[in-house]
């Protein structure tokens, strides 16, 4: 089992990631349980249909423990849901010394870390991921649920007691879904690791690639990567922000598309096609764009921009980005691959560069 420290000023945690996590960590986990007063899972229909039995199992020494079960995706980051769950929170009776469990991908992370933060100003939770996309949410402290006009609006920075990373787990995902996830990793390579992205690439060339070569370990590289920035950058005041490569336009595409009718990592890879034209034309990035593009339509993504998008009002949705101040909206491009930049981009280059990528698609 890999056990990859996160070290911020707050908190100290390790992540565990293993392929039988859950039965590794069960003893140790189970101990630290019990000195709360009450264990509150959070979770969604997909994953308690799924994996249930296995929590149930895992909690089965503990006596006083509570679910509550979202509907999946998006949706589950609501306001509605948020105040249904410190509901159920409340009426249960949790107190100061409960803890939560959020076992899910990164919406229920998001979401389950969320409240956490704020039921009664702070609660200890852990990760439990079940999907590819949560080596990269379930890190790293971020917790929010999202806003009709943006993404992840409403949130905090919010450190759990451990991650739990058993990828066992990852095989009952949609080929869809761990498309999504995978996007995340390959995001990880471009900012930081060419060698990675050269070995993703010859190492997983079919959508079944993804199922029958586990991925484990380049999924550890992708979390100690996230521990390295955050270990530097704990509340995103600088390096913290090439965590979001891709992710401007892509939240942008995400909110047009009502968080429901394209995936996260599917709209990040947009982000990220769209990011790296923007630095060959900025900051003269060479590298083979057209193979990267080749690999990634041969595993499934739509490499072209959705059609007929609105550009004013992705660039609206822009605009409520959370690096863009005073107005001016702030993008993570790439010198090369593995050294982004912070920069200002005009609104004049922003369209000049969705006019170029939507006539290319």
């Amino acid at each position: 089992m890999a056990e990859i420290t996160v070290t911020t000023k707050d908190k100290v945690y390790s992540v565990y990631i293993s392929q039988n996590a859950l039965r590794e960590q069960a003893e140790g986990l189970v101990t630290e349980l019990s000195r709360f007063s009450q264990v509150f899972v959070m979770t969604d229909a997909n994953v308690a249909e799924a994996h249930m039995s296995k929590m149930n199992d895992l909690l089965a020494p503990l006596e006083k423990v509570s679910y509550y079960v979202t509907p999946s995706g998006e949706e589950a980051k609501t306001f509605a849901v948020y105040e249904d769950a410190m509901t159920k929170a409340i009426e249960i009776g949790l107190d100061r010394k409960s803890v939560l469990l959020a076992f899910g991908g990164g919406v229920i992370g998001d979401l389950g870390g969320f409240v956490a933060s704020t039921y009664m100003r702070g609660i200890a939770f852990y990760q439990i991921p079940t999907t590819v996309l949560a080596h990269d949410s379930a890190v790293g402290g971020k917790v929010a649920i999202n806003h009709p006009l943006g993404k992840n609006m409403v949130g905090n920075f919010y450190q759990p007691e451990a991650v739990i990373y058993d990828t066992s787990l990852l095989g009952t995902l949609s080929e869809r879904e761990m498309r999504s996830g995978f996007a995340e990793l390959v995001k990880h390579a471009l900012i930081q690791d060419p060698a990675l992205l050269v070995e993703l690439m010859a190492t997983y060339k079919t959508p079944m690639d993804l199922y029958s070569v586990d991925l484990t370990n380049y999924l550890a590289r992708g979390i100690e990567i996230k521990a390295e920035i955050v270990s530097q950058d704990e509340t995103e005041q600088g390096v913290r922000a090439y965590l979001n490569f891709g992710h401007t336009m892509g939240h942008a595409i995400e909110a047009y598309g009502e968080f429901g009718k394209w995936l996260h990592g599917e709209s990040i890879m947009f982000g990220m096609i769209y990011a790296l034209d923007m630095s060959e034309q900025l900051l003269g990035l060479s590298f083979d764009k057209e193979a990267l593009l080749k690999w990634l339509a041969a595993l499934g993504y739509d490499v072209t921009m959705p059609a007929n998008l609105d550009f004013s009002v992705l660039l609206e949705n822009m605009k409520h980005d959370k690096k863009t101040t005073f107005n001016e909206i702030t993008m993570i491009l790439l010198e090369e691959i593995g050294k982004p930049k912070i920069q200002k981009v005009s609104d004049d280059v922003i369209e000049a560069t969705f006019r170029r990528v939507s006539q290319e698609a």
